[in-house]
C-alpha cells in the first residue's frame, strides 16, 4: 500500500475545532486538504500551511476524512458526497451528532467498502491544537481499526470505544448535559459562598479538592468565569443545543430524566438572554452574576430601528 496515499486526509469544517485539528494533522505529517464554505475559515487554515478548497467534490475519495460540522443534518449531506468517488477508507465524524444519523452513515459507508465512526471529542480548541483531545467512539471493530490512525493523531490514544455506531454520540451528549448541569450548580454554590462573604476563588479551590469537585470547579470557573474572560471558545448556542439533544435522545427510548430536562430548559432560557454566540461559560452570568466580573447580562429590550 502506498504510504503517501494513505496519509492523505480531508478535514471538513475549518472552524475553531476543525481548523485546529487540521493544523495538528498537518504538523504530524499528514497531507491535509481542508474544506469550508467560508472564505475566512479557509484563509486561516491556509495561513497555517494547509491546502484548502471551497468545493466539497474536490476531496471526494480522499483516503481519510475528519468531519467537524455544526449539526447532524450536515453530516447526512456531506458523507454521501465524500463517498461519491472511490478511495475512501475511513471517515471520522467528530461532530456532536445524533445516534440515528451515525448508524445510517455507518451503513452507507460499509456498503461502499469504507468505514464511518462517530467520534465526538472533548478537550476544546486547546486539545484540538495539541492532539490531546479525548473521543467517545461508536463503531464496529472493523471500522475502528480502519480509523485508528486518525484517532491516534487527534487524541494520542485517549479515546474510548463505547460500542457500535451511534453509541459515541449518546455518551458525548450525556457528558455535555452533565457539564451543563455542573456549570449551573457550581455557579449557584459559589453565589451562596459569595453572599456569605467568602472569596469564590478560595471556595472553588477548596471544593475542587473534596468530593464536590469537578473540572468545572477546578478549571472552568477559575479560568473563565471568576476571571470574567469567558473565552473558552465553545458557544452558548452549541451547549444549549447539546443539552436539548441529550434529553431528546433519552426520550427516543422512553427515558425521562427530569433533572437533565430542567437543566436543558435553563440553558434555553440563558440562550434567549445571551444569544447563541456568547461563550458557554456565560451561563454563570444568569445563575450567579455576583461571582464573575462580567456581571449580569443586560436584559433591557432593544428598540428596533
Amino acid at each position: 500500500m502506498n504510504h503517501s496515499n494513505t496519509r492523505r486526509i480531508a478535514v471538513i469544517g475549518l472552524g475553531a475545532m476543525g481548523g485546529a485539528m487540521a493544523s495538528t494533522l498537518h504538523k504530524a505529517g499528514w497531507e491535509v486538504t481542508g474544506f469550508d464554505p467560508f472564505d475566512a475559515a479557509r484563509a486561516a487554515a491556509e495561513a497555517a500551511g494547509i491546502a484548502t478548497t471551497a468545493n466539497l467534490g474536490d476531496v471526494a475519495g480522499t483516503p481519510y476524512a475528519v468531519l467537524s460540522l455544526p449539526a447532524a443534518s450536515m453530516v447526512e449531506t456531506t458523507v454521501p458526497q465524500l463517498l461519491a468517488a472511490p478511495g475512501t477508507m475511513a471517515i471520522v465524524d467528530t461532530t456532536t451528532s445524533e445516534p440515528g444519523t451515525s448508524k445510517k452513515m455507518a451503513e452507507l459507508a460499509e456498503a461502499q467498502g469504507a468505514a464511518f465512526v462517530d467520534a465526538p471529542v472533548s478537550g476544546g480548541r486547546d486539545g484540538a491544537a495539541t492532539g490531546s483531545l479525548s473521543a467517545f467512539v461508536g463503531a464496529t471493530d472493523a471500522a475502528l481499526t480502519a480509523a485508528e490512525p486518525v484517532l491516534l493523531a487527534l487524541t494520542g490514544g485517549k479515546y474510548s470505544h463505547i460500542g457500535g455506531p451511534g453509541s459515541g454520540n449518546v455518551v458525548k451528549l450525556l457528558n455535555n448535559v452533565l457539564a451543563a448541569a455542573n456549570l449551573v450548580s457550581v455557579g449557584e454554590a459559589l453565589g451562596v459562598a459569595k453572599a456569605y462573604g467568602i472569596d469564590p476563588v478560595k471556595a472553588a479551590a477548596s471544593i475542587s479538592e473534596a468530593s464536590g469537585g469537578s473540572k468545572v470547579s477546578a478549571a472552568m470557573y477559575p479560568n473563565w468565569v471568576l476571571t470574567g474572560t469567558h473565552d473558552s471558545g465553545f458557544s452558548m448556542g452549541l451547549m444549549a443545543r447539546d443539552a436539548a439533544l441529550a434529553v431528546d435522545v433519552a426520550a427516543q427510548i422512553g427515558e425521562t430524566p427530569s433533572l437533565l430536562a430542567a437543566v436543558a430548559n435553563q440553558w434555553q432560557e440563558a440562550l434567549a438572554i445571551l444569544g447563541p454566540r456568547a461563550d458557554f461559560t456565560e451561563i454563570a452570568r444568569t445563575v450567579a452574576p455576583a461571582v464573575t466580573p462580567a456581571g449580569a447580562p443586560d436584559t433591557t429590550p432593544r428598540r428596533l430601528t
